[in-house]
């Protein structure tokens, strides 16, 4: 009985410690920038993968140079904007836990997204912006284009025409 009983502590305290590794946060943060790369992927255990271009200046070289950030993603809702904003290009902040160990069936990386925020509006389509090569004015509706009034011609004379 005894036995029993210090093997069930012993679980108790092996599950303690393995949920406070993986249940508690190690670190939390913000990392900003845009999607590149977000995919559903796995073998046994399908999980939302995820790459965000947060951008760079190297102070080495002196260039721009890009610094990429691994995520994984477990709700559904988080992942559906994070989608949306892959589909329109637009600038994300993502709020995410660091964990200190991951399970398999959580994802491929220690970094679990909890809330995304779009920052700013989508950018144009390609071709719609007139201000670079190969833009076209965006078609207006009658309704939307200012009333133009025409000026008034004035007849020529004989003598302007020479």
């Amino acid at each position: 009985m005894r036995g029993l009983l210090y093997f069930l502590l012993f679980l108790l305290v092996v599950f303690g410690v393995l949920y406070a590794l993986t249940g508690w946060s190690f670190s939390d943060g913000e990392r900003a920038g845009t999607i590149s790369k977000f995919s559903r992927r796995g073998y046994m255990f399908k999980t939302y993968e995820g790459v965000l271009n947060v951008g760079g200046f190297s102070g080495e070289t002196g260039s721009l140079t890009p610094q990429y950030f691994d995520f994984s993603v477990k709700d559904e809702a988080v992942a559906k904007q994070i989608t949306d904003a892959v589909k329109t290009g637009q600038r994300v902040t993502l709020h995410y836990e660091e964990k200190i160990l991951r399970f398999p069936w959580n994802g491929e990386t220690k970094y679990y997204i909890t809330h995304v925020e779009s920052i700013g509006a989508p950018p144009m389509p390609y071709g719609t912006n007139p201000g670079y090569p190969g833009g076209q004015p965006q078609q207006t509706t009658p309704q939307q284009q200012p009333q133009q009034t025409q000026p008034q011609q004035q007849p020529a004379t004989a003598d302007s025409l020479l």
